[in-house]
């Protein structure tokens, strides 16, 4: 899981980042990154019942909050949600990872 503080929480924020934020579109998911509004770099996931039970779910969230932490962009902080299709249901850590860890690395 991420620290607190890498962490979107907030309804008002998901929705800040939705509307404003860059939309970049992998085979899985659809990221979108804005500008970040605090000091760190911020990550959310939505994952809607069309991927799949809680446990599904749960699962990609920990897998997606991984691939976070591992290419976590270090020079300017920016807030990034992952809106997860449900082609991602069943995918691999490694198919996540490659398919998402260099659009948020941008």
């Amino acid at each position: 899981m991420l620290a607190k503080q890498h962490r979107i929480v907030r309804g008002e924020d998901f929705r800040r980042i939705v509307r404003s934020g860059r939309r970049v579109h992998t085979e899985h998911a659809i990221v979108h990154i804005a500008a970040g509004q605090s000091e760190t770099s911020r990550f959310g996931f939505i994952v809607s019942k069309k991927v799949g039970g809680a446990v599904v779910r749960n699962r990609l969230k920990r897998q997606l909050s991984d691939v976070a932490r591992r290419t976590f962009p270090h020079d300017s902080p920016v807030d990034v949600v992952i809106r997860v299709l449900p082609s991602a249901n069943g995918r691999s850590f490694a198919t996540l990872n490659a398919g998402i860890a260099p659009k948020v690395a941008q």
